[in-house]
């Protein structure tokens, strides 16, 4: 896909403009601060001449899905979203200063650290499975890390249904999707899911995708297709790597689903047990309860409609008020556009009052003359 140049950042009520914060295949990501409550989010906009019903489809259900979702801790929080003054969709989400897009390549990360981030993200995973969603696209970048220094799954810009719908747009990562779902038998499932959260994790201690090598020119995304169709594991080469940890990747990572772990809760509890044999407290692995449901209506994976509150007009500084009435005009949105004006206090009051003091003054004078005399 082309590189193309950030659009520029909307205006939006509530929200002062910082600074851009990334720009992907067909959305931008900017720094906003918002006015009340006080806080760094990230707004994640359309650019504004993007018209595409896909995209834009995808757009609604990625802020349906979080909505669904963001209440569990090692998800990205979502907290809104509308349509900006000229028209564009946008996703106000909590702010993740760092990611691990880049870190797993220039950083040896240590092995307790990357498998408190596999529980955490199995236990992100296993609930959206049970809510009836796929994420479709697990990789280190889409891992953000929040300022507590968590890991949080993101962008679920091309989640789905577990119950895919006939015709429905085939994506993936290549370096990280499953061989069923390079070979498009399938747009994805909760094996799937499962391949691709082994594939992660052994990137991150690896410090490559699992199916990479190190030779230029050898990583063309034909290579990785026909690499991961042989679903050959390659243990990671780290001596701090325990057997234990090598065992369930492969499990993870095995080339047929049915070999795999039957749900990402059972691979972060596999991993945990790791731990545990490692001498390791395990990491909580958050999960829903049985009587635990979506409280939100099913995402609708086929709405395109450009929806959400619209602000029709921004608000200026000054007074304006109507002829008519002497009252602050409304915009359509119905919000008040300017002060209110302090209302005029009569005058008369205070002559009146002023006359008495006098006339008090003014006796009081004559009478004290008088008895002097």
């Amino acid at each position: 896909m082309a590189h193309r140049l950030p659009s520029a950042p909307p205006i939006l009520p509530g929200l002062d403009y910082v600074r851009p914060l990334g720009s992907g295949g067909f959305a931008d990501v900017f720094l906003y601060q918002q006015d009340m409550p006080r806080r760094a989010v990230a707004v994640k906009v359309l650019p504004s001449d993007e018209h595409d019903p896909d995209l834009v489809r995808m757009f609604n259900a990625e802020a349906d899905v979080l909505a669904h979702l963001s209440a569990h801790p090692a998800i990205v929080t979502v907290y809104q979203a509308g349509i900006s003054a000229d028209g564009r969709p946008y996703i106000v989400m909590e702010y993740c200063p760092g990611s691990l897009a880049q870190r797993y390549r220039i950083e040896r990360i240590p092995v307790e650290e990357v498998m408190a981030i596999a529980v955490r993200l199995a236990g992100a995973l296993e609930s959206a499975h049970r809510a009836g969603l796929i994420h479709r696209d697990i990789k280190p970048s889409n891992i953000l890390v929040t300022t507590f220094g968590t890991a949080v799954l993101a962008d679920f810009g091309i989640s789905s249904s577990l119950r895919h719908a006939p015709g429905e747009v085939l994506a993936m990562s290549i370096p990280w999707s499953a061989p069923e779902v390079v070979a498009e038998h399938t747009g994805g499932s909760v094996a799937s899911e499962v391949w691709s959260l082994g594939a992660t994790v052994y990137s991150l201690l690896a410090g490559h995708s699992p199916f990479e090598r190190r030779e230029r020119g050898q990583n063309t995304r034909d290579h990785l297709r026909s690499r991961i169709a042989r679903a050959t594991f390659v243990p990671v080469a780290r001596d701090d790597m325990p057997d234990e940890l090598q065992r369930v990747l492969a499990t993870a990572m095995a080339r047929d689903p049915d070999n795999r772990y039957r749900s990402a809760r059972d691979f972060g509890e596999a991993v945990r047990e790791v731990q545990r044999s490692l001498g390791l407290a395990p990491t909580l692995l958050e999960v829903p309860t049985d009587e635990w449901m979506p409280v939100a209506a099913e995402v609708d994976f086929a709405d395109a409609r450009v929806r959400g509150p619209v602000r029709s007009s921004l608000p200026r500084e000054g007074r304006r008020y109507t002829h008519s009435t002497g009252s602050p005009e409304r915009d359509e949105d119905s919000t008040v556009v300017g002060e209110i004006p302090a209302r005029r206090r009569p005058v008369w009051p205070w002559i009146a009052g002023g006359t008495a003091v006098l006339v008090i003054a003014v006796g009081t004078v004559v009478a004290l003359l008088l008895g002097g005399l």
